[in-house]
Parts: structure tokens; sequence; C-alpha cells
């Protein structure tokens, strides 16, 4: 059976975790998050004065990269694996590199919350407890929603404004596929 990588990407707070757990247990494959790996990095101070003095695209090329090797070596053993992460453009095509150069089979999701009193409130009524990792506001979140562009090129567009039981169903309907 041919390994499958899924990439939920999309804006803080729009369902890109709970969908990725969705997509994990329907396919028994692991999610591998940024803000896990990212987090995992914040006990080294040298590092972390290093990765300050970069430009954002530097910075989160960090994550995506130990993200990319990690979903390799479950391709590589015959597993699919799950990306839950903020992926712009060049990340989504790194992606779908990855998939095609370990023949694997893709799938890019993208999350949105068309309701801004929503998505506000799933962003103030939240605590993620990531060791090392920050919770995040709703002022962080709103920068990241007015710089976003939606991925034309995604396969899958799903909006949280929908319910979560909405979602899963045609996630993994369309990993059935």
């Amino acid at each position: 059976m041919t390994p499958t990588l899924v990439l939920l990407t999309g804006p803080p707070a729009t369902g890109k975790s709970s969908l990725a757990d969705a997509a994990a247990a329907a396919l028994a494959a692991p999610v591998l998050g940024w803000d896990w790996a990212m987090a995992g990095l914040t006990r080294f101070e040298a590092l972390q004065e290093a990765m300050r003095g970069m430009d954002q695209p530097s910075y989160r090329s960090i994550g995506w990269s130990i993200l990319w090797n990690l979903a390799t070596a479950q391709l590589r053993r015959g597993s699919s694996v799950v990306l839950d992460g903020v992926a712009r453009a060049p990340e989504m095509a790194r992606t779908r590199e990855l998939a095609a150069a370990e023949r694997a089979s893709v799938l890019v999701v993208a999350t949105a919350c068309t309701d801004p009193a929503l998505h506000r409130s799933r962003v103030e009524g939240r605590r993620r407890g990531i060791p090392g990792w920050h919770e995040l506001t709703w002022d962080h979140v709103a920068r990241v929603v007015s710089g976003w562009e939606p991925p034309a090129n995604a396969d899958l567009h799903l909006d949280a404004a929908d319910p979560l039981e909405d979602n899963v169903a045609r996630l993994v309907g369309r990993l059935a596929d």
C-alpha cells in the first residue's frame, strides 16, 4: 500500500491540529507538528539567539526541515505521516516534492475560519500546553491572518466555521479516495 503524506496548513486556530489528529487516526500515522518541533529547540539558548537574528522565512524553514526529515523516515518505512503547521507556498511545494521523491501520495489541506468572532474565541479559549512553547494570542493570530494568502493549489479547503464533524468527514472521505 502506498503511504500518504498529508499536510494541514492554514492560520493558527483554524482546526489544523484537530484535523491532523483525525487524519492520523484514519491512516494509523504519526502527526508531526511544527510548533512541537520548534518547542524542542527552546532549551538551547545559543540556538535561540541565532534564530532571533534570522528573517521569518529562514526561521520557519528550520521547523519545516525537521518535519521533512522525520516525514522522510516514516515514508521510507512505508508509513503514512501527517504534517501540521502554517505552511506557505514554498513549504507546500517542498512537501509535494518530498512525496513525489518518496513515491507517496500527497494531500494538502488548507484550513481557514471565515467567522472572525469564532476565530478569536478559538484563540482566546484554548491552551495547547506544548512544553517550552508560548500560547497564542489573538494579536499574533490576527497578524498572521492579515498576511496570509490562502493556498490556491490545496487539494481540500476546510472552514472552521463549519462543524468539526463535517470537516473530519470530508477529510477522511478524501483520504479514502
